[in-house]
């Protein structure tokens, strides 16, 4: 045994720090697949929905007594970490077509996906005085510093470029834009003065204190949010919280903080 031992140590030293990577990856992997009823639900979550989802989970919880712990980023960065194996229970996407990329990769059920938003655009600054009027005012040298979304993986991002280049500004404006890594640190240039204005989400404009004008829809692709099972996490309370964020509890929170619902009237 002590020979047997002395030979793993000596395999283990020896191993890449590559193929360890992978062995823990493995273990990770494993563990994910055992039922997990007893832990709080792990939930990756678009950044638009980090004010609406810390909302809707204490009441998810005071219903259900089940605690929801949240990782709110950009979704395209949160795809791919739960395509590679990510240890998450439900994915909620600022557009569907991530949802539909999880599911191709078989790392989420097709069959538990569901719309739940439909998210809206709006232009956010500090100073009231400053707040663009329409799109086509950002053409203005006094927006210096203009913020959007990394429009490679913020579905934000990518629709405050496509109203920018049907309105026909964007070769004007881009050399002035600044990018977040996700909506949230989008708004935050903006809110630190470190951008005149900023193209954010509906939903987080209306909990600050700054002002804002709507982005006509119609200039970009609808920002149509779906969220699902994934099959690290595939419990009773995951399809119940997908359940929760479409009943009428859920659906009253999501028009609180600006969400259009599908099938339904505007908030």
């Amino acid at each position: 045994m002590r020979s047997r031992a002395r030979t793993l140590a000596r395999s283990s030293r020896r191993a890449s720090p590559a193929a360890l990577a992978l062995l823990a990856l493995g273990a990770c992997k494993s563990g994910s697949e055992k039922p997990r009823e007893g832990e709080p639900l792990r939930v990756a979550a678009a950044a638009d929905l980090s004010v609406a989802f810390a909302e809707l989970g204490k009441s998810f919880e005071k219903d259900t007594g089940k605690h929801v712990d949240f990782s709110f980023g950009s979704t395209g960065v949160l795809a791919k970490q739960i395509a590679e194996g990510a240890p998450f229970d439900v994915f909620a996407a600022a557009n569907v077509s991530f949802v539909d990329d999880v599911v191709k990769a078989g790392a989420c059920l097709g069959e538990t996906k569901a719309l739940y938003a439909r998210g809206q655009l709006v232009m956010w600054s500090k100073d009231p005085q400053r707040v663009p009027k329409d799109i086509h005012d950002l053409a203005d040298a006094k927006y210096a510093k203009i913020a959007i979304a990394n429009p490679e993986h913020a579905p934000y991002g990518k629709a405050a470029q496509e109203a920018l280049t049907r309105a026909g500004v964007w070769a004007t404006v881009q050399p002035r834009l600044v990018y977040g890594e996700n909506i949230q640190q989008t708004f935050m240039f903006a809110r630190s003065d470190n951008a005149d204005v900023a193209i954010i989400a509906l939903s987080l404009a209306t909990t600050s204190a700054g002002n804002f004008t709507p982005i006509d829809p119609s200039l970009h692709a609808p920002l149509d949010q779906a969220l699902v099972v994934c099959k690290a996490g595939k419990t009773n309370a995951a399809t119940a919280f997908v359940k929760y964020v479409g009943s009428e509890a859920g659906r009253a929170t999501m028009r609180k903080y600006g969400f259009v619902l599908p099938q339904g009237p505007s908030p």
